[in-house]
Formats: C-alpha cells, structure tokens, sequence
C-alpha cells in the first residue's frame, strides 16, 4: 500500500530560494533576523536582504555567472547566509563544504563539484588554499578565494557588498536550475554532489510548515551547522522564511550553548543525538535557566526513547520532538508536530504535505507492506532530489523509474501513521549526526603499505552514538599496532571521520562476488569477539 500525508496537498512552490525565504522581509523589516550568540551582533531582516542582494552584485561584477559552482566553506556565523543567498542571486549554485574538511577531501569536492570559486574564513584559508593549489594541479583553477572576514590579499564580504555594479537577475528556472549542491553518501559508497533544485528546497519549506513552523521573532539557536542540510534547512531556510530570529553559535560547546539559550531566551533547539544525551545527563545544565525553551526537535540520527524522555523530564518539556528526512530529499518527510499531544515514544512523526511513502519488503520481492510491517522506506513528492551530479548509474539505482526514492532505511508504519525508523540497510555510519562512510575509509586503509585488507562498521556504544570500527588484515610480517592504523586514517580524514576502534583479523569476511559481509562483523562485535 501507498501511506499519504494526513495533511491537505500544497502546490509545489516555483521560487527561487532567495524568494521563497526572504520574499516576506518587508513585512518585518526592523525584526532580528541574525544574531552572534558569542558577540551579540545583530542583522536586521532589511539588514540581510540588502546585504545579499549587493554581495550578489559584487559577486557578478568579480565574473561569477548563472550556472557557475561556488563553495561554500565556513562554520555557522551571521555571514553565512549573507554569502548564501548572494550566491543563489547570482544564479550560482552553492556547495557547501564541511567546516572539518582537510585540504584533501575540499580539493576532491572542488574538483567533483566543478567548482570555480570560494568562499571561506580567514582561519579557514591555509586548507581552502592548499585545496585550490591541488584542483589548479590537475587544470581545473580556482578564480577567486574570497573571506566573510578579512585577509590580505583576499576579497572579503564586505569588499563586495561595497560595490555599486547594478544587481544581477538571473533567469532562475526553479524546477530545473540546481540551488544547493551538498555531498552525501546516499545509501553506501563515497560522498556524492546532491542537486537540489530551487523548487526542491523552497516546495519542502512549504511541506514542512504543515506539521511545524516557527514563529515571528521566535528565538532559535542554530548551533547545528548550516553545511548540512539539516542545519540549513531547520536553522536557515524555515526560520527566516517564518520570520523568526536565529541565534548563531559557530560550534557546540556546552557551556557556551547552556549560556545562549539563557541569555537569549532561547524557544527553540534543533538538535542532534549528542545534544540530547547533554541535556538528560550533564551535571552543567543544573547551572543555567532554560526555562525559556519550549521545544527540542532532534533529528539527523536516531534518537533513544528513554534517552529523549530523560531529556524531557529535566528541561519541564511534555517530550522531545522527532524528525526525518535525508539530504536526498531536501531533507524533510517526517515530523512530530509541536501540537501533538500523543505521540508514541521514539516515533520521527507523521508525513509532511504531499509526500507518499512505501514500505517494501526486505526480501527483494518488492512486494509493499501495510502497516505494522518492518520494510525498506521508500519516498515521492516535490522534494525527491535531481539526482546526484555526474552519476548517473548511481543515481538510477536510488530512484526507480516511477519516481520513488529508495532509502535503504528500514521502518514501520503504525496504524496512526507514525513512523518508526527501526534499522538501516545501507552501510553508511552516522557519527554525532556526521556521515562517515566505511568505503571512504577501506579505500584510505588499503593505501598502507601494511594493510592486506581492510573493513569498517559501525560500532554502538554506550551513549547510543555509531563510531567507525576498523578490522584490518595486516601484510605478512607486520608489526603494525592498533594505534598506527587509527594514527594513519586521523592524519588524512575529517575528525568525525576518524576509526574509533581497530581489531585485527586474519581475513575479512566475504561474499564469492567479493562484497564484505559487514553483517558478519557486527555478529562478530555483538559477540564480543577479540582481535588478532
């Protein structure tokens, strides 16, 4: 059977993103739009959108054109979106890049991306440089590295607002011209360039405000970073659309998080797993007032039922609220919504406006189950990604010919239509919200030249939070230790994609078609198996 939303159809919104987020501004000119948790600056709604309307203009006077990649590379900061919507004004596409990327993993999104441009900080520069240095190596140069801040020798965001070319208006398709371009895993495999079009995100915010929306001048703290998509949608895109004011903190530090949701007022926290964990069990939050909040909604990763219960008790909430999406789907189908007064425990919600969803059993048969049956989820609506950029193949494999997106989640449907995601089939590993996948790092470890052979999954730990376990087939004669290999993967990788755990073993599992039998390996872990 097909599940359908309980929520009336919306009409898919043709806007470009700039538009479909800031169309509203006049009606809120002088409201708060941004403001620096740690400074307490502040930008106006008339503030950012005069803002990115000129760095648009100084971006089109520097040669940026309709169609042209610009990277995107800095933590969370009140400029991110002033960058941001200059950028899709210009008629570029963005590609967010991760503010933990190394000069390796930047220079190959670049180059996967085609991207000509960047922008970044000034502490961000030695690794977006080196990145540059690298792509410009293999003849695909770099134009122009411009700073939100201040550098020598570097443009920055102030120098282009500052220029009085006329601003672009670019023809936006919005059903066609790619907005976004994150880099996802997908099911398994290598990150990928996910094209989301104008009309996928701006048709999702739309989605979205029919199971929750914020309100004007609403207080939201946007610690979750905006390279993600949750992060840009929850703590950006929907927020400013709804008018409400976004507390910008750069990274999560407790202390400074407990802080600026007291100082602030904070209504509302978008959040990941880990944070949750903080707020049921950190002895700091007995230090602090966050009597103002009046709602949690985690999503990114799955969330423990009692976990999320403990967390509600102590901050005086009725529950922590859930959702779910993925970044194919720009990224939203499911929420709790704050009005809901029942909703089982560990459910990610109910079905936004004009989404369906599948259930398919997990023996290849295709076949759709009804409620109460555990299969793969599979998804449709206006929100279903372009596809992934130059992959083809990759991207025929996840949406089939009717249109329907294969998760590679496995979930329930109850008989209120609450979903339950209960299990993944892919690979991939979340860590603290992050994806990390295991082919990135077999791929790393086999590099060694004391490495025969190599796999990684991921291992649950106490806290409830996946981690990369590496098992690892030393060469003949190798003394290679446990941590030599974690030392080597830590040298070249992201911190969140670091291996946590190495066991060595005499061989890794495999199947006769020679793909690694990871099921066998978490039998082996939940056994407590020892290495070799």
């Amino acid at each position: 059977m097909v599940f359908r939303s309980d929520y009336p159809a919306i009409e898919t919104l043709d806007l470009p993103i700039h538009d479909a987020v800031l169309g509203n501004v006049a009606e809120h000119p002088d409201q708060p739009a941004l403001v620096d948790g740690v400074t307490g600056e502040s930008v106006s709604y008339a503030q950012l959108d005069g803002a990115s309307l000129r760095f648009a203009a100084g971006l089109a006077e520097a040669g940026v054109r309709k169609g042209d990649v610009i990277a995107l590379y800095s933590p969370n900061t009140i400029a991110y979106p002033i960058a941001f919507y200059g950028a899709t004004r210009a008629g570029a596409t963005v590609t967010t890049v991760s503010s933990l990327t190394t000069a390796a993993e930047l220079a190959g999104q670049l180059k996967d991306s085609g991207a000509r441009w960047i922008i970044t900080i000034s502490a961000f520069l030695p690794v977006a440089v080196e990145a540059a240095k690298a792509v410009a190596a293999e003849g695909v140069p770099i134009t122009e590295v411009f700073v939100c801040d201040r550098a020598e020798g570097h443009r920055s965001l102030a120098d282009l607002i500052a220029s009085t070319a006329p601003a672009p208006r670019p023809e936006i398709d919005p059903a066609t011209d790619i907005a976004v371009l994150p880099y996802s895993s997908g099911t398994t495999g290598l990150p990928k360039g996910v094209m989301l079009s104008h009309r996928n995100i701006s048709s999702n915010l739309l989605q979205t405000d029919s199971v929750h929306a914020t309100g004007r001048g609403e207080r939201i703290l946007a610690v979750l970073p905006f390279f993600h998509i949750y992060g840009l949608t929850a703590l950006l895109n929907h927020p400013l659309r709804c008018g409400s004011t976004v507390v910008v903190l750069p990274r999560f530090d407790l202390e400074q998080f407990l802080r600026t949701i007291q100082d602030q007022r904070i209504e509302g926290v978008f959040a990941a797993p880990p944070i949750v964990l903080a707020l049921a069990k950190h002895p700091l939050v007995d230090h602090y007032d966050l009597s103002s909040i009046r709602y949690v909604l985690s999503a990114a990763a799955p969330l423990d039922a009692e976990l999320a219960a403990a967390a509600a008790r102590r901050l005086g909430l009725e529950r922590i609220h859930q959702g779910y999406g993925m970044t194919e789907l720009s990224p939203v189908t499911h929420v709790v919504p704050l009005d809901d007064e029942d909703p089982p425990a560990g459910t990610v919600g109910k079905l936004v406006a004009s989404t369906e969803l599948r259930v398919v059993a997990l023996d290849g048969s295709g076949a759709d189950l009804g409620a109460g049956e555990r299969g793969e989820l599979l998804f449709r609506g206006p929100q279903v990604m372009q596809g992934y950029f130059g992959r083809k193949g990759e991207t025929d494999a996840m949406i089939d010919p009717d249109g329907w997106l294969h998760t590679g989640d496995v979930g329930v449907v109850d008989e209120r239509g609450y979903l339950f995601v209960v299990d993944r089939v892919k690979e991939l590993i979340k860590y603290k919200g992050y994806q990390v996948a295991p082919a990135e790092l077999e791929a790393l470890l086999l590099t060694h030249p004391e490495v025969a052979d190599a796999a990684v999954i991921g291992v649950r730990g106490e806290d409830g939070e996946e981690r990369p376990k590496a098992f690892v087939v030393r060469t003949p004669g190798s003394g290679l230790t446990e941590d030599q290999v974690s030392a080597f993967v830590a040298g070249q990788v992201a911190p969140y994609k670091k291996v946590r755990a190495v066991e060595f073993v005499e061989a890794v599992p495999k199947s006769a078609a020679g793909k690694i039998l990871r099921r066998q390996l978490r039998d082996h872990q939940g056994a407590g198996g020892a290495g070799g």
